[in-house]
């Protein structure tokens, strides 16, 4: 009773359509194999008008619109490469039943019954025909045979499409995120993103592999968060009784992969940082991280941007993309720009040499937000996104970062004040970030200590002291160059898209919001009897306080219509007795 009424009209009559397929035997979610052979995108590029005998292909997808025509009608079906035209007529499908039917061997009556009363839009189906092009020239499938592969008992959104233009679309960004299965189903193109999320990693390794650099897995569950400045995730490991991490970074074990003997690692990671949502930040995301030895940062600076121009061309053909209104050209070479060079050109101050004092008055005198946790790398890193950051649309490297903002970098050759490293931005945002890694043990120690103090000032993203780390370079790490970028932003650019949920299948949600609903014994202290509790739901009552006051005999009608429509037999209670209930609500 309580799922019948819990349902709208259309699942209840899908539902029902269901029981009917089983009473004349068809399984309405068979479990066999069926033989696809044909795609719809793959049948219309290999027709040929004269080809003889007609082609036979087996299809199979989601039924997405239909056109009854009496003995004849057409059907739209949607397969992993698109939708195409299926021509349906009653002497071409029609079969008997299976000896063992309820129905016991008469006329299925696959079309009249099946085809034409118990499917609906978004039923899978298979196909078993030959192609043609109609009169209206459209390439299509003569079916000669139909199978139900499985019934949708929750309607579709139907998306209607005239001209170009799109009507009652399923496009509130909430709904399609949640429902990621239902936009994919009916959203053209949704799709086409992914594809092309595959294709950039299925480049980038190609571009890897073929240098001889070896992908690898390293731990998600950490004891130390290490690797990068961000707030982790803490779980904790029932057997061993510790608190674990969620890793923010996977830098620190593949450099230990690098002090090992390897002279080339990468691994894309899922990452995980407790930290806020915005259009462009996840909690969850993915990042590519590699590390060659013997390499330094401007060797990886040419690396990078010849990986980002081939990527580009393998995913779209092109080294230009477009963002909004903005056109950007991965066209190698990128433009290269220290950062303090870009501090100075969009402030107008040169900030090299300053103490953390000094920086403070700066964010004071540009207007920028601090608080006392911040230390000097904090401090610039704030400047540099405040003022700098949103202005390099075209790629540009940003390079030779003070030291305090990288902790696990080198020291740059000439300028000890300075580190080697970059940052690769494009689109007013950082897409890749490289260094010259750190390998001196000791300077790395000195280095920890002082995110440890920064910590203990109340800095929540400095990062861990890893002294296993520390004791891995103690025993040798050639000098190296790493690089690692945002896999989901790079998606973002390449398919125009600009908030992370359109590239990610199912992004970090909210909980859906839930109708609270008094349980039934709150309505049973009003003297209301349990069967009727699901139909006051039903009908807007879903607690007792929203009975006071309310009409008793328009509240008694609402009980019988519910009670006819469903057919549910109850005794309607008298209008007394539903006065009762209205009048016993305290206040």
């Amino acid at each position: 009773m309580i799922n019948i009424l819990e349902l709208s009209e259309q699942e209840i009559i899908r539902r029902n359509s269901l029981e009917q397929m089983r009473a004349i035997g068809i399984n309405p979610y068979p479990a066999a194999e069926y033989p696809v052979n044909a795609y719809s995108e793959e049948i219309r590029e290999n027709f040929r008008d004269e080809q003889e005998p007609k082609r036979q292909v087996t299809i199979a997808g989601r039924i997405m619109s239909r056109r009854i025509m009496g003995k004849a009608s057409f059907m739209e079906l949607q397969d992993s490469q698109g939708r195409i035209q299926v021509y349906v007529t009653r002497d071409d499908i029609e079969k008997e039943t299976p000896s063992n039917s309820p129905s016991g061997g008469e006329q299925a009556g696959m079309y009249n019954t099946v085809f034409k009363k118990l499917l609906d839009i978004g039923d899978f189906v298979g196909v078993k025909g030959f192609v043609f092009r109609t009169q209206m020239g459209e390439i299509s499938v003569h079916a000669q045979e139909l199978t139900v592969l499985a019934k949708s008992i929750r309607p579709l959104p139907v998306v209607k499409e005239k001209d170009g233009v799109v009507y009652d679309g399923f496009s509130d960004p909430e709904q399609r995120y949640r429902q990621r299965y239902v936009d994919l189903a009916v959203n053209q193109g949704i799709k086409d993103i992914f594809i092309k999320r595959t294709k950039v990693y299925a480049s980038i390794r190609e571009y890897f592999n073929s240098k001889g650099y070896l992908e690898v897995e390293t731990p998600i569950l950490q004891s130390i968060p290490g690797g990068a400045a961000a707030r982790p995730f803490i779980t904790h490991h029932n057997a061993l009784d510790i608190d674990l991490y969620l890793r923010v970074a996977d830098e620190l074990y593949l450099k230990r992969l690098i002090v090992g003997g390897f002279e080339g690692v990468y691994e894309f990671s899922k990452n995980f940082r407790n930290e806020g949502m915005d259009r462009t930040h996840n909690p969850e995301f993915t990042a590519m991280e590699i590390y060659v030895a013997y390499k330094d940062y401007n060797w990886m600076m040419e690396f990078t941007e010849k990986m980002v121009e081939k990527v580009c061309l393998d995913v779209n053909g092109t080294t230009e993309v477009e963002v909004g209104d903005r056109k950007i050209n991965f066209k190698t070479p990128y433009k290269r720009v220290t950062m303090i060079d870009s501090i100075r050109e969009h402030t107008g101050i040169d900030i090299s040499g300053m103490d953390e004092t000094q920086l403070r008055k700066v964010c004071q005198q540009l207007d920028i937000e601090t608080d006392e946790t911040m230390g000097k790398g904090k401090l610039i890193d704030e400047i540099f996104g405040e003022k700098c950051e949103g202005n390099y649309i075209q790629p540009t490297f940003i390079m030779d970062y003070p030291m305090e903002m990288s902790p696990l970098c080198k020291r740059h050759r000439t300028n000890p004040e300075l580190t080697e490293r970059f940052e690769l931005m494009v689109n007013g945002k950082e897409l890749a970030n490289a260094y010259s890694e750190l390998n001196d043990p000791i300077d790395q120690l000195g280095r920890f200590q002082e995110q440890l103090r920064l910590s203990e000032k109340g800095d929540d993203e400095a990062m861990f002291i890893d002294m296993d780390f520390v004791r891995s370079l103690e025993y040798g790490m050639p000098p190296t160059s790493g690089m690692g970028i945002g896999i989901d932003r790079l998606v973002m650019l390449l398919t125009g898209q600009t908030t992370i949920q359109e590239v990610l299948f199912f992004p970090q949600m909210r909980p859906e919001k839930t109708v609270k609903k008094d349980p039934a014994e709150k309505y049973a202290a009003l003297g209301i009897r349990e069967e009727w509790v699901p139909v006051l739901h039903k009908a807007g009552f879903v607690t007792v306080e929203m009975l006071q006051g309310a009409n008793p005999q328009l509240l008694r009608q609402s009980l019988f219509d519910i009670n006819k429509k469903y057919s549910l037999g109850f005794e309607l209670p008298a209008l007394q007795e539903v006065e009762a209930w209205t009048k016993g609500v305290k206040n």
